[in-house]
């Protein structure tokens, strides 16, 4: 709860990734280049998978929507770290703060949960092919995506009520690139056990139970691959779920080192340069895994850039 004797805050200060402006003058061109990319790509995938009747299946709806969530997410930080990499201080109003925590708290949510639900895809595509229309039918996607958001929507909702309630007395300085948890808590006045409580709690609802069920399905995935006769049938589905392992090993050896520690080993400074891998670089990595390794997405990727030269 704030402290009656505590002045309140009306902003804070980001220290960023660097002071030095030669450093930071190279910075901006890179992560300029980064951002366009993941704009670029996660949207084109979008595009793609709506042109291509091909690619009209459960799997790539969800990829789609994976694509949609990478780029809310990345938007929601990378922005204004462009933009603080030529301001001096680099301030964001409280208000401001809260509510880049909360947009990407919940797309980072979205994505961990999607991830899970095609894994469950891949599992019922392989293990159980001949109910696969059945169990993943339209109506069932949709309620799948509907509980992606609202796990996400309800989750970062309770702990960034809980920020709020945070005292901030003695600095406003934030040494962190972004408005995130971990920063926020070192800096806090208050005890925090409370917070850090219903963070573990609320985060292993989303990521125990995604990591869990991502486990589960490759496990009888793997096996069902293995005891199959036919080379070509194994080499196919390994090729299919190639990409998603890809992107689910990325993404929660990234998440586990940042948010399932104690607040007292965390350290600032290794901390900001895994969190320019989880919120800069994955969203790009993903669209990218996916259309190179994926055959249906790179046929259609040849499908439509066959056809414009053809006719450019």
């Amino acid at each position: 709860m704030a402290n009656e004797n505590c002045t309140v805050l009306t902003d804070f200060i980001l220290l960023g990734l660097s002071g030095r402006r030669d450093v930071q003058q190279g910075l901006f061109v890179l992560f300029l280049l980064v951002y366009s990319i993941t704009v670029i790509a996660n949207l084109g995938m979008v595009l793609l998978i709506s042109m291509d009747p091909q690619l009209h299946k459960p799997m790539y709806y969800f990829l789609s929507n994976l694509s949609f969530s990478d780029v809310c997410y990345s938007s929601s930080v990378s922005p204004k770290m462009l933009a603080d990499f030529f301001s001096q201080p680099k301030k964001i109003e409280y208000n401001l703060c809260m509510l880049q925590m909360f947009f990407f708290s919940v797309f980072a949510d979205v994505d961990c949960v999607m991830l899970s639900v095609m894994a469950y895809d891949r599992y019922v595509a392989i293990c159980n092919p001949l109910l696969y229309t059945v169990t993943m039918s339209r109506r069932v996607c949709i309620q799948l995506m509907a509980t992606a958001y609202t796990a996400g929507f309800v989750v970062t909702t309770i702990i960034t009520y809980c920020t709020t309630r945070l005292s901030f007395c003695k600095s406003n300085i934030i040494n962190h690139f972004f408005c995130d948890l971990p920063p926020l808590l070192t800096l806090s006045t208050s005890d925090t056990t409370t917070i850090e409580i219903a963070m573990t709690i609320s985060c292993s609802c989303i990521v125990g139970s995604s990591l869990i069920t991502v486990l589960l399905s490759y496990s009888y995935i793997i096996t069902t691959i293995l005891l199959m006769k036919s080379a070509a049938g194994r080499h196919k589905a390994f090729s299919t779920c190639a990409s998603h392992l890809t992107a689910v090993a990325i993404f929660y050896g990234t998440l586990f080192f940042i948010y399932f520690r104690p607040s007292s080993s965390y350290s600032m400074d290794t901390d900001k340069v895994a969190s320019v891998f989880y919120t800069v670089v994955i969203p790009m990595l993903n669209p990218l895994i996916y259309s190179l390794r994926n055959q249906d997405v790179k046929g259609a990727l040849k499908k439509v850039f066959g056809t414009k030269l053809c006719t450019g």
